[in-house]
């Protein structure tokens, strides 16, 4: 969408926000730094940050307010179960809201009046059409403009191609526990470094998040990053399900699919946060 932006294929928007977790991969910010300096900044569309923390250090910090990631539970009977999924409100939403507000100039708690609004452009594809919704916020009127003109995913893929963007990262936690195999294997495989780190914090909070612990109210079950329930660097990540099989013929036909299962990575995304394999977009352009 920025760069349909910035080519004049879609309006000018005046902001893109990206909402940051402090956790996304490496790649990410090196793509986002990229998009900022050779796509907006010739455009002239300033490139905003926003963050309400770092959720990995969060999660670890027992003087710290946590919202729930969605980890999966080994109840003591031997019963699976989840934790509430409060990040996506806490660590996306909430500081893009902040930043419309600013934008706006009626910064919390300074009431919005009626009739004032950012619109809020979000990417959704039509593959995913039933997951364009609007915001639980009257200052903030979402729009869908890939839905609009029509493009799925392999439309955005060839447009992206075309500008010599093919390599495009989805943003996502490092350790969301959404990932499906193909993500938790491409970490694995192409970064050591960051794959440590994720298995360290899922040992990390197998008890649940310090807060938590620190407050007396220590997790009945043990919490895991991989809905085997089982630590991260022994979980059967090298199983290909039928969802990322499915998913990959649909979008690259059979011929393609064993060749590039490696490299399918979830992604999440404020107003469409993503459970399963499949693509989400994280970039949002605001027009006032």
């Amino acid at each position: 969408m920025l760069a349909l932006s910035a080519q004049g294929v879609l309006p000018k928007v005046d902001y893109a926000v990206f909402a940051d977790t402090g956790w996304e991969p490496a790649a990410v910010y090196s793509h986002l730094d990229r998009l900022e300096r050779e796509i907006a900044a010739p455009a002239g569309i300033p490139v905003l940050r926003v963050s309400s923390g770092n959720i990995r250090n969060d999660a670890l910090d027992p003087a710290h307010r946590f919202a729930s990631m969605p980890l999966y539970i080994l109840n003591q009977d031997g019963k699976a179960g989840m934790t509430r999924r409060q990040c996506t409100g806490e660590y996306k939403i909430k500081p893009i809201k902040k930043k419309v507000r600013e934008l706006l100039g009626y910064p919390y708690p300074t009431r919005v009046p009626k009739g004032v609004f950012a619109e809020q452009w979000v990417g959704i594809s039509t593959d995913e059409f039933h997951r364009a919704k609007d915001a639980d916020v009257k200052y903030m009127r979402n729009r869908h403009p890939l839905i609009d003109m029509g493009w799925s995913r392999t439309d955005c893929v060839r447009y992206l191609t075309g500008l010599g963007l093919a390599g495009t990262p989805k943003s996502s936690c490092l350790g969301c526990p959404f990932h499906g195999n193909a993500q938790w294997r491409h970490i694995r495989d192409t970064s050591p470094s960051e794959w440590d780190d994720v298995v360290a914090f899922d040992a990390a909070i197998r008890n649940g998040n310090a807060r938590a612990n620190a407050a007396g109210n220590r997790l009945l079950g043990e919490a895991f990053l991989h809905r085997s329930r089982v630590p991260l660097d022994q979980a059967p990540i090298d199983h290909v399900t039928a969802a990322e099989r499915a998913a990959l013929l649909q979008e690259l036909g059979e011929a393609k699919a064993e060749e590039l299962e490696q490299g399918v990575a979830d992604g999440c995304s404020p107003w469409a946060c993503q459970g399963e394999a499949g693509p989400v977009q994280d970039d949002f352009g605001l027009a006032s």
